[in-house]
């Protein structure tokens, strides 16, 4: 069951740097211990992240895998589709709409950026959130 949500404002519409916000979340709370499912657009955002996590950070090692039958020992999986197998601590999702199962999430991380249709999707993620009933704490970033 979810506890709560995140909302991380970003101050730029740079699509690059939603990502790499995503991959600073997910090395801090890899290194907290947690078990995350970052959950993408699409097939191509997948390879995008599983990439960055690589090189986003000089010295970062963020031990993930793409979602696939065998993850369950990986503490991060990134995928586009619905999260198979036992719940994570953490959803990050990068995609436009809530995903399936997020309940089963004891957190969900979402970030929008700057960019108009960004934006928008946001707020409807975040009407469907506060039906739900759920806590909700905003994060306004700023620029590095």
């Amino acid at each position: 069951m979810t506890d709560w949500v995140d909302f991380y404002i970003l101050p730029s519409e740079d699509p690059k740097s939603r990502r790499v916000t995503a991959c600073k979340l997910v090395e801090k709370a890899y290194r907290q211990g947690l078990t995350l499912y970052i959950r993408t657009q699409d097939e191509e955002e997948s390879r995008v992240i599983d990439d960055l996590l690589w090189t986003f950070r000089q010295g970062s090692f963020v031990p993930h895998e793409m979602a696939g039958p065998s993850n369950e020992d990986v503490p991060v999986v990134i995928g586009h589709g619905e999260m198979e197998g036992d719940a994570r601590d953490v959803l990050v999702n990068l995609a436009v709409v809530v995903p399936t199962g997020y309940e089963r999430f004891r957190r969900v991380a979402e970030l929008v950026d700057q960019d108009e249709a960004t934006k928008k999707a946001g707020r409807e993620r975040y009407k469907i959130y506060q039906l739900g009933s759920l806590e909700i704490k905003t994060h306004a970033l700023e620029k590095a």
